[in-house]
């Protein structure tokens, strides 16, 4: 390895569109991908949803072929986890063995889920949901239907589990320390047409609510107790409570942390030739001028462009709206937009008892926020929604609720 090494430490979106990018824009240097899985880089979105429910095979998961990393002269290590960084003398050291030195270094390492200390959460049949293998076994545990499905947390990801649960037959029951699911994501209103969707399909809340103990015989689960004392019977417990991100290698490092790894706009951290992407980045945002942290696909795929053109030296910044989507059911849902900056309820054009609106989320007058559900694609409504975040022009609620007037109107160039 020479000096021109770039190292690219983590094994998924962010990590494999940095080494692809890099290649793209004509970099001839070596380039090494340190992945801890076994797996070559795969996208996480379709766990949850489309290959969880059987509707997508392995092929729909890696980022790139895994024939592309060879073609392309790119090393790829799996199984290859990093012991740790010495910034002064720009090298990795590895696990296994070993040492690697870098000209520049990106840490993409993602996040890993967050567990809770309850008694019973080491029984067979509890776990949490963050890789290919769980998904494989989730979907080899609920596709013959029949289970007693207990949710523990009431995000997105123990959503999207949920309706995966019930599609294939499963009493689920979903507990959340929240009064409404996803209300501190879309709050109140929205969180309640996402309630009334599961409810709809079967799916039982019990919220606020916390599990204080998980019990089991033999060593398997077989309920869940809630702070409340009821008792759940589970043949699945699912703890999807969040993630955390793996920030481990830069605090020993001693690299800026704050909700992250804190980055400027082009994703360089305070050490000299490191940089971060992904989940594990709390990047400055040109548009609000605050540091911004996205667990989404779109952020790791985006943020692994910018900071390999940012790494040879181009004039690169993560200015991209944020953005997600959820599958549940027959909803679609898209949401652009910076969450930290509403205020107040949304602005509803269309229905929610229809399954068919866009909630537009205003402060000072100006859109910064946007989710469709089951919108007219034809209508581009994310493109619209972006270009009014963009735009920073007051549009009045009437106007936004109105849809008689075309969202191409409502655009400053209109």
């Amino acid at each position: 390895m020479t000096s021109e090494t770039i190292v690219i430490v983590g094994g998924g979106l962010a990590g494999a569109t940095a080494a692809k990018t890099l290649r793209a824009e004509g970099f001839a240097g070596p380039v090494v991908v340190l992945a801890k899985e076994a797996h070559p880089p795969y996208l996480r979105p379709p766990l949850s949803k489309e290959y969880l429910l059987g509707k997508a095979g392995e092929e729909a998961l890696p980022v790139v072929p895994a024939q592309w990393y060879g073609e392309n002269d790119v090393e790829l290590r799996l199984g290859a986890p990093v012991a740790g960084i010495d910034p002064g003398d720009r090298t990795v050291r590895l696990a296994g063995g070993g040492r690697l030195e870098y000209a520049s270094l990106l840490l993409a390492t993602g996040s890993a889920p967050r567990s809770l200390a309850l008694r019973g959460s080491g029984l067979d049949g509890v776990g949490t949901f963050r890789t290919v293998e769980d998904s494989r076994r989730l979907r080899g545990i609920l596709a013959g239907g029949g289970r007693n499905v207990v949710m523990i947390g009431s995000g997105w990801i123990g959503m999207e589990l949920a309706a995966a649960a019930r599609g294939y037959g499963n009493t689920v029951t979903l507990l959340g320390l929240e009064e409404v699911p996803l209300g501190a994501a879309i709050g109140r209103e929205l969180g309640g047409f996402f309630r009334s969707l599961h409810e709809a399909r079967g799916v039982r809340f019990r919220l606020p609510a916390a599990a204080a103990e998980i019990t089991g015989q033999s060593g398997r689960v077989t309920g869940v107790v809630t702070d409340a004392g009821e008792v759940l019977p589970a043949d699945l417990v699912v703890i999807a409570v969040g993630v955390a991100p793996e920030v481990s290698l830069a605090a020993d490092a001693g690299i800026g942390l704050q909700n992250g790894i804190l980055t400027d706009a082009s994703l360089r951290t305070d050490a000299p030739g490191i940089y971060a992407a992904g989940d594990v980045a709390n990047a400055l945002h040109p548009f609000t001028g605050e540091h911004h942290r996205s667990e989404h696909w779109s952020n790791a795929l985006n943020g692994g462009k910018v900071a390999a053109r940012a790494m040879l030296g181009q004039d690169a910044v993560l200015d991209t709206v944020p953005y997600f989507y959820t599958d549940q059911y027959d909803v679609s849902m898209e949401y652009s937009g910076f969450p930290t900056l509403i205020s107040g309820p949304p602005v509803i054009r269309g229905s929610l008892e229809g399954r068919e609106f866009i909630a537009f989320w205003r402060r000072g007058g100006r859109v910064v926020a946007g989710m469709s559900v089951n919108w007219p694609r034809a209508d581009k409504p994310q493109k619209a929604i972006k270009a009014l975040i963009g735009a920073r022009t007051a549009v009045s609620p009437d106007v936004l609720a109105d849809a008689s007037t075309p969202l191409a109107q409502l655009l400053p160039d209109a």
